[in-house]
């Protein structure tokens, strides 16, 4: 199998400005010179992380999913990062993901940050996402979801590569970084974190440490504070020889487990 090229937009973001940061992305994936395959920008890349969904909210057919649609198609790769959209009366932090054919893939945030309130705003989502890239299979969360292993575990080998894009805020750091790798060393797989840089609307600061970690844990990169656009290659003879020669995938537990006395 060919390997997987993979770029990480890590930057700041304009608070409730999709105009803006509709231009600054444009211009951030126009400088990539490398042929890659996928292009990961954060969470709620149009907006910053803001709970004023009714303000900044559009509908599928919104600026944020045309601009990416119409991106993928240029760029001739997959493009992804999560919007804050309304469907239904509903609010939604979306994934949403665009094929270089123009296709679109969507995946809503399953676990809602509770201390921003972002459970009382927006509904959450009750359904994983998979796409095959390349013959690589790529499963998507968002943010706070990391901290749920149950959610993200890779049953029979289901991907991978699991994909996390995020506004997590430096203050847990900390977190970031020590469950990315808990992530990729239980599941066998690959682990991407994208996440930004700055200030928000709020005050809040990021540190980034966006991230790529191969299955056995090791830090293939990482980035703190600042604002950057990194391209890499993943080897699947990793993923697979691991898989292999340590098959701890094999003894995993399977969708529930039952504890002692319970039924």
């Amino acid at each position: 199998m060919q390997n997987l090229t993979v770029t990480l937009i890590q930057t700041e973001l304009f608070w409730e400005d999709i105009p803006a940061n509709l231009a600054m992305f444009d211009k951030k994936i126009d400088s990539i010179s490398e042929k890659t395959d996928v292009i990961i920008l954060p969470e709620t890349f149009s907006t910053g992380f803001t709970m004023n969904a009714e303000k900044v909210a559009e509908p599928m057919t919104g600026s944020a999913v045309s601009w990416i649609t119409k991106k993928a198609r240029q760029k001739n790769a997959h493009i992804l990062g999560s919007a804050i959209i309304e469907e239904d009366k509903k609010y939604f932090n979306r994934l949403i993901l665009a094929k270089p054919d123009g296709e679109l893939a969507t995946y809503d945030k399953k676990h809602l940050f509770r201390m921003a309130g972002e459970h009382k705003v927006f509904s959450p989502g009750s359904h994983h996402l998979n796409v095959s890239v390349n013959g690589w299979k790529l499963r998507f969360f968002i943010c706070y979801d990391l901290r749920f292993p149950v959610w993200c575990r890779n049953i029979n080998n289901q991907y991978d590569v699991a994909i996390y894009i995020a506004n997590w805020p430096g203050r847990r750091a900390s977190h970031w970084k020590l469950l990315l790798p808990a992530r990729a060393v239980e599941n066998q797989s690959y682990v991407i974190g994208v996440n930004r840089v700055g200030r928000d609307g709020k005050g809040f600061a990021y540190s980034g440490d966006s991230s790529i970690i191969d299955p056995l844990g090791n830090i293939l990169f990482q980035k703190a504070d600042l604002p950057c656009v990194h391209t890499a290659t993943l080897n699947y003879e990793t993923v697979r020889e691991y898989r292999e020669t340590f098959a701890a995938w094999q003894d995993a537990d399977g969708d529930a487990v039952l504890l002692p006395g319970s039924r």
